[in-house]
């Protein structure tokens, strides 16, 4: 039986990735901040999994969920799924919270998740560690610092990983969604062409993990678009990025 360790189950992405897995026979580690969420999760999917309730900033309660699941059996796929996206302004003095908690969520726990991992799966040759970066770390967007500097943080991070355990078996897959149907995507006050439902996104996302490819963008259309934004002159890219709305701000 194949045996899945996933952040940010309560919704979106990650729940679309247990669903996925669960229906193929999978067991589960669900892990979120919203106990009620992931047992409404856990009793809409097939099998027995295993709940752990938790903030991922929180490593040495990330660490004691990896021990306990990995003490009932090896893993074979770890996937850092949790993650959040606010607006941003460094100009806000305020902001410098939100800042810290979007870098500690997206990318300190993407860390803190693979770590009980990875010396198992070297001793078997064999795993999948499985990085959510996006395509907002090609080029940074306004108001949306925080955000694009911590992606491109995951995936440069993800291909140093992915290259240390290049001989060992391990297989470090980073994918990187374009717009997806969920949550973080529903209030965005802007055109989001290529809107994949979060569905679609988790079975092609389920489909390059297992061929451990390193690297893809979905929907494959958001793939030309960040193939083009990397060649695209900074002088006509800021003339257009300026002009874009903005994802709106933390209230508080």
């Amino acid at each position: 039986m194949t045996r899945v360790f996933i952040t940010g189950a309560s919704s979106g992405i990650g729940a679309a990735l247990a669903s996925v897995y669960a229906h193929r026979g999978a067991q589960l580690a669900l892990l979120g901040r919203r106990e009620d969420a992931l047992q409404a999760l856990e009793a809409s999917l097939p099998g027995e999994h295993r709940i752990y309730v938790l903030d991922v900033r929180d490593r040495q309660a990330l660490h004691a969920a990896a021990i306990d699941f990995l003490a009932a059996g090896d893993v074979d796929v770890v996937i850092a799924s949790a993650g959040i996206s606010v607006g941003t302004s460094t100009e806000e003095l305020d902001d410098y919270q939100v800042f810290e908690s979007i870098i500690a969520t997206n990318l300190n726990a993407t860390v803190a998740t693979f770590e009980p991992f990875i010396a198992s799966m070297k001793k078997r040759g064999q795993g999948r560690l499985v990085g959510v970066a996006s395509v907002a770390a090609v080029r940074g967007l306004p108001g949306a610092g925080a955000y694009s500097a911590s992606k491109a943080a995951v995936r440069n991070y993800c291909e140093s990983l992915r290259v240390e355990l290049s001989l060992s078996g391990v297989k470090v897959v980073t994918l990187a969604p374009g717009f997806i149907q969920t949550p973080m995507t529903a209030h965005n006050p802007y055109k989001m062409p290529f809107l994949m439902p979060v569905g679609q996104f988790a079975r092609e996302a389920v489909r390059a993990i297992d061929r451990g490819l390193s690297y893809i963008v979905i929907p494959w259309q958001m793939g030309w678009v960040a193939r083009l934004l990397r060649v695209v002159p900074d002088r006509l890219y800021d003339y257009f990025a300026a002009r874009r709305k903005r994802k709106p701000r933390q209230t508080r």
